[in-house]
């Protein structure tokens, strides 16, 4: 099993911090590349539509499994 790293990333002029699996962060990697977009926009992006009772390693996991299961950016 891969080891989960801490990763940081500025989103909204802050920094903040989340923890992935070496496998989900390079689908995430893929998935911005995909959609031609900085990774940092994608998390913002998914930092600004996930519940914010889920923090953003579970919101940036559960996208990409809706993303690698539908192909799509899954809906908010």
């Amino acid at each position: 099993m891969a080891a989960v790293e801490k990763r940081s990333v500025t989103i909204r002029g802050h920094r903040t911090s989340y923890s992935l699996e070496t496998p989900f962060f390079d689908e995430l990697v893929t998935i911005a590349a995909v959609r031609t977009m900085p990774l940092a926009t994608l998390i913002a992006e998914i930092d600004e539509s996930r519940a914010r009772e889920t923090n953003l390693s579970s919101a940036i996991r559960l996208y990409i499994l809706a993303w690698v299961k539908t192909g799509e950016t899954p809906p908010a």
